[in-house]
């Protein structure tokens, strides 16, 4: 379950992160925006760091599944644009590939 923690801390910091880039490139928002930014996606970089994992790319796979839903619900809460069954479904199959790759038995073979 920690794990699950600091991924979603991972992910709200990421999507905050890239957010402000995109808020500057695309939004006409102040360049001051970046500042927060880098600051959000070093902590991102971080919080994955914490996450028990021997392996770096096994932990980011199993991240992958927790991004996508705090994406989907950026989308609805942050840009007021309601996530459709395509979103929920294209979501629920993440989730399950994310706990297939972080809660699967590990050993032999």
């Amino acid at each position: 379950m920690t794990a699950y923690i600091l991924y979603l801390g991972a992910a709200l910091a990421e999507i905050g992160g890239c957010f402000a880039f995109w808020a500057w490139l695309r939004m006409d928002k102040s360049i001051w925006w970046l500042v927060p930014g880098v600051g959000s996606l070093i902590v991102f970089a971080y919080l994955l760091t914490l996450v028990d994992s021997e392996h770096a790319g096994r932990a980011y796979a199993a991240y992958g599944g927790i991004y996508i839903l705090c994406a989907i619900f950026w989308l609805w809460l942050a840009e007021g644009t309601a996530p459709d069954r395509w979103d929920i479904i294209g979501v629920a199959i993440c989730l399950a590939g994310s706990a297939v790759i972080l809660l699967g038995p590990r050993g032999g073979g």
